[in-house]
């Protein structure tokens, strides 16, 4: 027979409990800085207490008046952060970090001011000649589409019955628009490729002949420099070749190029690194990007005055509850503002030889090795990283740029894989026409330089980076020698 009975336990366990603002706080630290603008107009609509600072010092000093409360909230976070809480750790501030040594970049101060421009865009101009060239609404409502569908060289490479089967529209209707907006100015855009963008450069110069449509259909063999053998598919002299070759140099590959006066930005940098002066001892200076970050502060002048105004319960409890979200908000922007400044810095310093140097100089490093040095979890660092970029002298890197895997010599010597690409390619690019040199002999060369990978290493390496086998390569350079002597 079965008998039953009941049993009273103590027993005592740790668990996570993941509050709305834990949550929200994880949150804000996976935001890049225009995201994170987003996130706070979206609680600006909802917070009447919340506002955006318009001056350098107004959300500090706000929130030194908000203080107490906010204070409550403080340590709930940092104490979450500790411990892990959703793979989240907080930071303290570390804006500046000084790495000595003398920097030779021209002009970093001004490196990321300048690239934006104010002259009309490529949109702008052909929406003008959208509306000229259309009077039908929905003739300008798909090309408005179309013309949003362009990349950065101005070029249309998506599939026409896809598009129409996406607009709900007819394959025809489609051809028929494209066909008259690629007569827009300037001449090249909505090519489906580069034959085709140089194509519609020589019809309008009035050079688009026979042998010229030839040698705009052996495109690749031009990039071999296979003159000899362009002569003769085109079916005319090395004269007259080397004349269209001309023609072809003067036109334009990339149409949209001379609306982009500057390189195509299409991240905006989370964090700046500068160049400290001499005078201030040098190194580098970490920093938001104050362009993008929103500042926020609560208005206690309209706290004070609504609080003052509020009699029911529910009225008090309202303003109660938007102040403490506000504080909350407040401090977990200023938590995250600090994370990402103390994990971007660890970053500059690790890879502090890169910034000077270059590639080849880049350090193996992993989440690991950051986590440990400033004393967070690797998720968070993770989080960090991920999505978020840092404008350098040396242009604009994701975060993660700055991680990659250690690959370990016979002799102990740990060397980063972004290193050793950029070191193929050098060598690479030095070898003589009659000295090609093969993945074997490229590892060989690499041995005795200290650095021990296999040569399918050597070979995939060189593949990423879209460089040619050493047979291709000395095609190549053979073709350029026999036309140089031509």
């Amino acid at each position: 027979m079965t008998s039953f009975s009941q049993k009273l336990n103590l027993q005592q366990s740790q668990h996570l409990v993941m509050t709305p603002q834990l949550q929200q706080a994880i949150k804000l630290l996976q935001l890049n800085n225009v995201e994170l603008a987003e996130f706070i107009e979206e609680e600006m609509e909802k917070n009447p207490l919340l506002e955006k600072s318009e001056g350098e010092d107004a959300q500090g000093d706000d929130a030194e008046e908000a203080a107490p409360v906010a204070e409550e909230g403080k340590d709930e976070i940092e104490a979450a952060f500790e411990s892990g809480a959703g793979d989240f750790d907080g930071g303290s501030a570390a804006a500046d970090i000084g790495s000595g040594g003398s920097m030779k970049f021209d002009n970093a101060e001004d490196s990321f001011e300048n690239r934006m421009s104010a002259e009309k865009s490529l949109r702008e101009h052909l929406t003008g000649q959208l509306n000229m060239a259309f009077s039908d609404e929905r003739d300008c409502m798909i090309g408005a589409l179309l013309i949003d569908r362009l990349d950065e060289s101005g070029y249309l490479r998506d599939d026409v019955d896809v598009l129409a089967e996406r607009l709900g529209c007819s394959t025809e209707r489609i051809n028929n628009l494209l066909s008259r907006m690629k007569q827009f100015d300037p001449t090249g855009v909505f090519a489906l490729d580069l034959p085709e963008c140089l194509a519609l450069q020589l019809e309008e110069n009035g050079a688009f002949d026979t042998p010229m449509r030839t040698l705009v259909e052996n495109l690749a063999m031009l990039g071999d420099h296979d003159f000899k053998g362009l002569a003769d598919v085109c079916g005319v002299n090395d004269t007259y070749l080397k004349d269209m070759v001309e023609e072809i140099k003067c036109l334009n590959p990339k149409p949209a190029a001379e609306f982009d006066h500057l390189v195509v930005q299409t991240a905006i940098p989370d964090v700046l690194m500068k160049r400290m002066p001499k005078n201030l001892g040098g190194g580098w200076r970490v920093e938001l990007n104050s362009d993008t970050l929103p500042r926020v502060l609560i208005n206690q002048e309209y706290y004070t005055q609504v609080s003052q105004g509020a009699k029911g319960k529910k009225d008090r409890e309202y303003v109660t509850t938007q102040l403490a979200s506000a504080n909350w908000l407040v401090r977990a922007l200023d938590q995250r503002a600090q994370t990402i400044l103390k994990v971007a810095s660890s970053l500059v310093e690790q890879q502090d030889a890169f910034f000077n140097y270059g590639i080849e100089f880049l350090k193996p490093l992993t989440l690991k090795d950051i986590a440990e040095e400033i004393g967070m979890h690797e998720s968070t660092v993770s989080r960090v990283t991920t999505n978020k970029y840092i404008g350098t002298p040396r242009g604009i890197f994701e975060l993660k740029f700055f991680f990659s895997t250690a690959l370990i010599s016979a002799d102990g010597m740990v060397h980063s894989s972004e290193a050793i690409k950029a070191r193929v390619k050098a060598l690479i690019d030095a070898e003589e026409t009659t000295k090609i040199l093969s993945d074997d002999k490229i590892v060989l060369i690499l041995k005795d330089e200290g650095i021990d990978i296999a040569r399918r290493t050597v070979a995939k390496y060189r593949e990423a980076m879209h460089i040619g086998s050493s047979v291709q390569r000395r095609k190549q350079k053979k073709n350029i020698a026999l036309n140089d002597l031509g």
